[in-house]
């Protein structure tokens, strides 16, 4: 992981009393530890934790200020990542978890670090991942979300993670609920677009098929993988993960997936890079592991924009609240960004017939 350097403790750590914490609840940490914030975080606050022994440890804790209704459970990833583990699912193994906010201003959990390759940007990208690597890590990423897919969620004890049918219908409203909600709070106008999108997509839900785990924001980025590309070693950020409709994380990842000449949803076009699979390669290859009908994908692409723009909105909020942290990070391009996807998940639409 690529961290932000600071010879101070970073906000959102209160450093004796966490230490403290890691004292009493984790066996092999050697105290205290020295903290600095993840670069690339932009919803929950992901901190890398070195011990005097220079052990690792992951850190993860809501934002440090006004946090939307039902955001930001820190109990229920560590849940998550506590069941698949088990189950065969590439994620950091959960070492601990503190609900008493006392100790920290908030709830947070402990996992281990994971050492591998998280290619957050082209940079990243020519520098640990060769082109052979990155068609390889094409598929693994396509073969993992598979796999997350055909988990039983009541085999790993998640049955009661949420409902399972009218996935889209209540994503829908709650992302354009958290969507007026912080657009409100940073003291902003709502897109008209927004709105007429989402009458536009509510009035076209496909028929939900299986219901599986969804990870909810699947992409390169928030997976750890090996050099060569041969294996996701970890999934990461599973803060939006529930029960539902499979078809709305492949759409989110070909959402993400930019190719040779397109603008990124993200701010950058790593996959857009020499090597990388084609979108329609992707696709071809979820539905050769799963079998799934995939007529419809055009709708989860489209409603994937839509969702990416609630969720910048969100993001955009904290940071004008001073919620995010002191990661550097520049989001005053975030309301030009959510007006493009807006657009995109237009144009998609269209193309798609809705």
């Amino acid at each position: 992981m690529n961290s932000a350097q600071s010879t101070e403790t970073p906000r959102g750590i209160d450093a004796e009393r966490v230490n403290a914490w890691f004292a009493s609840h984790v066996a092999n940490a050697q105290t205290p530890l020295s903290f600095v914030l993840v670069a690339g975080g932009r919803s929950n606050l992901t901190f890398v934790g070195t011990d005097v022994a220079g052990t690792r440890f992951v850190l993860r804790r809501p934002p440090t200020g006004h946090l939307l209704p039902k955001a930001h459970d820190m109990s229920r990833e560590h849940r998550i990542i506590s069941a698949l583990d088990p189950a065969g699912i590439p994620v950091p193994p959960a070492i601990g978890l503190c609900e008493d906010s006392d100790v920290n201003g908030a709830p947070f959990y402990v996992m281990g670090f994971v050492d591998g390759v998280i290619a957050r940007d082209e940079k990243d990208v020519a520098a640990y991942l060769d082109e052979g690597a990155r068609r390889q890590v094409s598929f693994a990423l396509v073969d993992t979300l598979a796999d997350v897919h055909n988990v039983s969620p009541d085999e790993v004890g998640l049955g009661d993670l949420g409902r399972r049918d009218g996935y889209i219908a209540r994503q829908l409203h709650r992302w354009y609920t958290n969507y007026l909600a912080a657009n409100q709070a940073r003291g902003g106008t709502a897109l008209q677009t927004m709105t007429a999108l989402h009458e536009r997509l509510s009035k076209s839900i496909p028929d939900q098929g299986r219901s599986t785990i969804v990870h909810g924001d699947y992409r390169l980025d928030n997976c750890v993988v090996s050099p060569d590309g041969s294996e996701v070693l970890a999934v990461l950020d599973w803060e939006l993960c529930t029960l539902g409709d499979p078809l709305a994380d492949l759409g989110q990842l070909l959402a993400y997936w930019t190719e040779l000449g397109e603008r990124s949803a993200l701010g950058h076009a790593s996959t857009a890079m020499p090597g990388f699979a084609r979108r329609q390669e992707l696709v071809e290859r979820y539905a050769e592991r799963t079998g799934a009908d995939l007529s419809s994908l055009g709708f989860y692409v489209a409603f994937a924009y839509w969702k990416l723009a609630c969720i910048l909105e969100g993001v955009y909020a904290r940071y004008v609240g001073g919620a995010m942290g002191d990661d550097g990070f520049d989001s005053s391009n975030y309301p030009e960004t959510i007006r493009w996807l807006a657009a995109r998940s237009e144009m998609a639409a269209a193309e798609s017939g809705l």
